[in-house]
């Protein structure tokens, strides 16, 4: 017996195949809904140790973001990103290239500054930096 199964993908308005919104994905959207829900019961305003995006991860913190926010939460972003870039290289003693965080906040502000950059990760920008001018 053969079941008619509803298609896993549909096409979007672009013509781009896009994944089927199923019952998984209707159970997971309500799930994160609830959790966003529930994070929020403590106000508008976001700590300002959290950095640009908060409650969005550093690698997906892009200039939006930066431009969004306050001089707080692009301070705590520099050391996020300086304590990331800095870390552990592999299996070596070596750590990673950093910027101090003058020139870090001074190099997203230069770049975060032109219109077209909304999508640049802040991530990409600072490590590309560091591998050059970085201590």
């Amino acid at each position: 017996m053969v079941h008619d199964a509803a298609p896993a993908e549909r096409l979007s308005s672009g013509g781009r195949r896009t994944p089927g919104r199923g019952p998984a994905a209707l159970a997971a959207g309500v799930l994160a809904g609830l959790a966003l829900a529930a994070s929020g019961c403590g106000g508008d305003e976001r700590p300002a140790d959290q950095g640009v995006g908060a409650g969005t991860a550093l690698r997906l913190a892009d200039c939006e973001d930066w431009n969004d926010s306050a001089v707080e939460e692009r301070l705590a972003t520099v050391t996020q990103l300086r304590e990331f870039a800095g870390g552990p290289v592999g299996e070596t003693p070596g750590r990673g290239a950093i910027l101090d965080d003058d020139e870090a906040y001074d190099l997203l502000e230069r770049h975060c500054d032109a219109e077209f950059a909304d999508a640049f990760k802040l991530y990409k920008i600072y490590v590309r930096a560091a591998a050059f001018i970085g201590h």
